[in-house]
């Protein structure tokens, strides 16, 4: 790692920011099918909380596949 970021820094380059650094606003967009708009949109009414909350409980609780 000590020698990439050697080359970068000689190269003129900017090392980028490690992700523990970074700030974030909390928003992003997401293009999904509507039919899975529609059935995340029925399983939020039927636990009675906002499609805002019930997504993001959903990503809380899910494991990112590699």
């Amino acid at each position: 790692m000590d020698d990439v970021l050697t080359d970068m820094r000689a190269s003129g380059e900017e090392p980028p920011l490690p992700f523990s650094r970074r700030t974030y606003s909390g928003k992003f967009n997401v293009r999904l099918p509507q039919e899975l708009h529609r059935r995340l949109a029925r399983e939020s009414a039927e636990q009675n909380v906002s499609l805002n909350q019930y997504v993001v409980s959903k990503l809380a609780t899910c494991r990112a596949v590699a």
